[in-house]
């Protein structure tokens, strides 16, 4: 196993794409505020001044990276020897993290920028180029052995306090790590084994001819994503099927090359799990948080036991549209209730409702949360060749976090806020508590560090709606977010074990035939057998719009936070401060142990049937309530 000193946080962008939830949303309109856009953007100079100090620090840490193998054959010396080269190693990793959040970060401001996109790779080759030259690391340490690591370990505390835990990994790792020379050619392949994920983001995001339509108020809207997302929710039933057609009928027209990329991706992932003599894929991208293989199984079983409700939210849905005949697929997004009024969420309101919403963390939380805004850490607001979607970028260790997002004035753009900035909260209380070796949290936790914000966000509206109106409208927002982040999450991961077990057992893969899958799985979550929903095929090409598909088994997790984030936040606003105080801990432990070790220590098993039951309980008792507040109407 190679370089795992850093668990690659160089790649710890955390994620929330416009791909997966309902929870984001972007639009194509600006509003005064966004007139000034470039004014709000963050300032990258805390990173780097200038492209040019950018490019110098690059050949440093170039040359720096080029010393790591003058390394090899010095760790079995002691104690002390085995302390230099790890912490060279680290910090080749730290300084490569910090060249990365700048390049992606620059990459991202402007996707048709063909100089950032170039400095984006350039970044991502360095990693590549760490990878080869720390290939040895691994072999090496177990060459040593089980028993001089651990008495090494024991001899200098400073060893132990920073790579304790990376050198029990590489222990652990002792059956699917391989000799120097295989190791070196894997870690050589990187850069070939990533290209599938850059060509899809360039066609998603920068090259996909999306169409232009005129809805019925005689609107003329370009359909990109941010503007499918916005749309979607249109009142208009007849807006909302055109838009439906037009956006999946432009992805229809590139099927067969987005399946020829993801089934690229998807061979890239058995051959690595295969050369480590891994039993499949998901065994080996289970392996590096030793996530017990029965926590995504039972993830997928509860899901499917828990469809009643699913179809009971849909059914209501139904009701409450006013819909005659069968419900849509394009039926989902609109809200289920209108508010008259419904008040506008600038930057400012966002800032204060989200501080509000989650004081019930206590004054340590909130005043991080603080420093964050008085930063200009985000690129708020959307506008042409930007990147779509939200998230945080919190690689670069001994800087701060970065925010992309992509807000509009409404409750989804609240929504969103609040989720990115619980992960840069995260990352504050991460760095604050951990060595740069143990700050790399896994995304099973950080999910819940975002997603927990949500969930206050949306009760706190719930809590102080000045209407039953109001008060309905929240209560809908709260049941969309389960089905987006759990149901839907668990759709995609049971997706993934099935496309990945077509590759596994010598079956192909084209975009049709994942089409076809991916169709039969809308139908059986959607409940078209039980008349729930009838699903249109030329929608069901939906699975090329969301590039999480190309992070090897990781939607799941989605859905395993929000469990986890439900089962937290009840805690804390019933307990209060004892409960708040085991979320936190578990946040301020980063990287220094394995997640669902994490979550255990913080009284929940995430291996066990009762957290999803939870979850699933509570969508029925917002159901309930609103039940009994629409027969009051």
């Amino acid at each position: 196993m190679t370089a795992l000193l850093s668990r690659a946080r160089f790649f710890g962008v955390v994620l929330a794409l416009c791909a997966l939830g309902s929870t984001l949303g972007t639009g194509d309109t600006a509003t005064a505020a966004q007139q000034s856009t470039e004014t709000a953007m963050w300032d990258l100079s805390d990173l780097y001044q200038s492209a040019s100090a950018w490019a110098a620090e690059y050949d440093r840490v170039k040359g720096e990276v080029q010393t790591l193998q003058g390394y090899r054959g010095t760790l079995s010396a002691g104690a002390a020897a085995m302390l230099q080269a790890l912490n060279a190693i680290s910090q080749s990793n730290r300084d490569a993290g910090r060249l990365y959040t700048y390049a992606s970060l620059k990459a991202d401001e402007d996707l048709s920028n063909s100089a950032n996109q170039e400095r984006k790779q350039q970044a991502g080759a360095l990693m590549t180029m760490i990878g080869e030259n720390t290939a040895w690391l691994a072999p090496e340490i177990l060459g040593i052995g089980e028993d001089k690591v651990r008495e090494f370990l024991n001899d200098n505390k400073e060893l132990a306090a920073a790579h304790d835990f990376f050198l029990k990994n590489v222990l652990r790792g002792a059956p699917h790590t391989l000799g120097v020379e295989a190791e070196s050619v894997l870690a050589s392949a990187g850069d070939v084994l990533q290209q599938p994920d850059y060509i899809y983001g360039q066609l998603a995001n920068s090259e996909l001819p999306y169409p232009t339509i005129s809805l019925s108020d005689s609107t003329k809207v370009r359909l990109d994503q941010p503007a499918y997302e916005k749309y979607r929710q249109s009142p208009n039933r007849a807006d909302r099927k055109l838009v439906f057609d037009s956006f999946w009928g432009a992805w229809k027209q590139y099927e067969g090359t987005d399946g020829a990329i993801l089934t690229n991706r998807i061979m890239g992932n058995v051959f690595i799990a295969k050369a480590r003599h891994f039993d499949s894929a998901l065994a080996a991208a289970l392996f590096p948080d030793r996530m017990p293989e029965a926590v995504y199984r039972t993830l997928v079983g509860q899901a499917i036991e828990g469809l009643p409700a699913l179809h009971r939210y849909l059914r209501m849905r139904k009701h409450l549209l006013g819909i005659e005949g069968t419900l849509q697929y394009y039926d989902i997004y609109p809200s289920m209730f209108k508010v008259t009024h419904r008040p506008a969420f600038n930057l400012a309101e966002s800032e204060r409702l989200t501080l509000d919403a989650i004081a019930p963390y206590g004054a340590e939380y909130t005043t991080l949360l603080k420093r964050g805004f008085a930063g200009k850490w985000m690129d708020p607001y959307p506008r042409t060749h930007k990147a779509s979607g939200a998230y945080m970028n919190g690689s670069a260790y001994d800087v701060h976090p970065y925010l992309l997002l992509n807000h509009n004035d409404d409750y989804s753009g609240l929504s969103t806020f609040a989720h990115e900035w619980g992960h840069a909260v995260h990352t504050l209380l991460t760095t604050a508590s951990q060595p740069y070796e143990k700050s790399n949290y896994s995304t099973f936790i950080a999910e819940s560090a975002s997603i927990a914000n949500e969930m206050l966000l949306d009760d706190y509206m719930v809590a102080h709606a000045k209407t039953p109106e109001e008060k309905l409208y929240y209560l809908g927002e709260g049941l969309e977010s389960i089905r987006g982040t759990f149901f839907r999450q668990v759709m995609f991961a049971e997706f993934e074990l099935s496309i990945y077990r077509e590759i596994e057992e010598g079956r192909t893969l084209s975009g049709a035939r994942l089409t076809g899958m991916y169709c039969a799985l809308l139908k059986k979550y959607y409940g078209e057998a039980e008349g729930v929903m009838q699903i249109d095929p030329a929608y069901c090409i939906e699975w090329a719009f969301v590039p999480h598909f190309f992070y090897n088994f990781y939607v799941y997790q989605y859905a395993t936070s929000m469990t986890g984030a439900a089962q937290f936040t009840a805690a804390i606003e019933k307990e209060g401060k004892p409960a708040a105080d085991r979320f936190l801990a578990m946040l301020r432990a980063g990287g220094s142990d394995y997640p669902y070790e994490l979550y255990k220590r913080a009284g929940i098993d995430m291996a066990h049937p009762a957290p999803y039951r939870a979850l699933v309980a509570r969508m029925n008792r917002i159901m309930d309530e609103i039940d009994s507040l629409t027969r009051k109407r």
